[in-house]
């Protein structure tokens, strides 16, 4: 299985590059929270953006509401399974790409994953070098980097999040004022306000807000979470609170309450 990386050390990226585009996100469906953290930091410490989710729920809750590049989806799920997940997503998001990974090694599995349109799939165990080579390999396949794109399309270092005037700029990870002014966020502010806009109107939990913070913080607890939202909510809002984005959900955790669209 996939072996943790030792505590606040870097993960090295074998292959000398970072993420093929600037933070290429990879969404991990996953059960295990164990294994699920685990990806989904390795991805990030290795130049991508990872969300993680536990089910087919989730997964589709987070594809409607921000841009992925990938899944990486475990076939044995609770509800629906991996292979249920995978037609779903050939029949709406038919381009999008996939990579089956289970514990069942069986050749048979490894077929009907691939004939139901999987673009890779990874048995269990597997090392953090072959995780990271496949997922680079199947991005390569679906964006050639040779490719150039056609005089006044957009591009993904075009994409922009907007939200009640302000812009989140996820090529420059610059945060624009109404007036155009850039923010200046630490890298845990900007991390807490990528994750709120990537799950606008859903209660994001304290355990949640410190996953997808890349660990950033240096002090992960409660607290932590209470001070870093406090600072972010200082920044957006301002030192008399009008105009609230960020909605405390007392015994739950946060909710971010503006509406976010994405655009160049």
């Amino acid at each position: 299985m996939l072996n943790a990386a030792p505590t606040g050390r870097r993960t090295a990226d074998p292959s000398g590059r970072r993420g093929l585009d600037p933070e290429a996100h990879v969404l991990v469906v996953e059960d295990d929270a164990a294994m699920r953290h685990l990806i989904a930091r390795l991805l990030r410490e290795n130049g991508f953006r990872a969300t993680g989710v536990r089910d087919g729920r989730e997964m589709w809750e987070t594809l409607r509401n921000t841009a992925v590049d990938l899944v990486l989806l475990d076939v044995m799920l609770p509800g629906q399974s991996g292979l249920d997940l995978l037609r779903l997503l050939r029949s709406e998001r038919g381009s999008l790409p996939v990579v089956m990974v289970t514990a069942k090694g069986a050749e048979a599995d490894r077929v009907l994953g691939l004939d139901l349109g999987a673009d890779d799939y990874l048995p269990k165990p597997f090392g953090r070098r072959e995780l990271l080579a496949r997922i680079r390999a199947v991005l390569r396949r679906a964006r050639p980097p040779s490719a150039a794109a056609p005089e006044g399309t957009t591009t993904r270092a075009d994409h922009r999040l907007r939200f009640e005037g302000w812009t989140a700029d996820l090529a420059r990870r610059e945060l624009l004022a109404p007036g155009g002014a850039v923010v200046d966020l630490s890298g845990a502010e900007y991390d807490l306000l990528l994750a709120f806009l990537e799950h606008p109107h859903r209660v994001l939990a304290r355990d949640q807000i410190l996953e997808l913070s890349r660990g950033r913080l240096a002090d992960p607890n409660d607290r932590s979470v209470d001070v870093l939202v406090s600072r972010l909510r200082r920044k957006l809002e301002g030192e008399d609170g009008k105009g609230a984005m960020i909605k405390t959900v007392r015994g739950a955790g946060y909710m971010f309450l503006p509406r976010v669209e994405r655009g160049a």
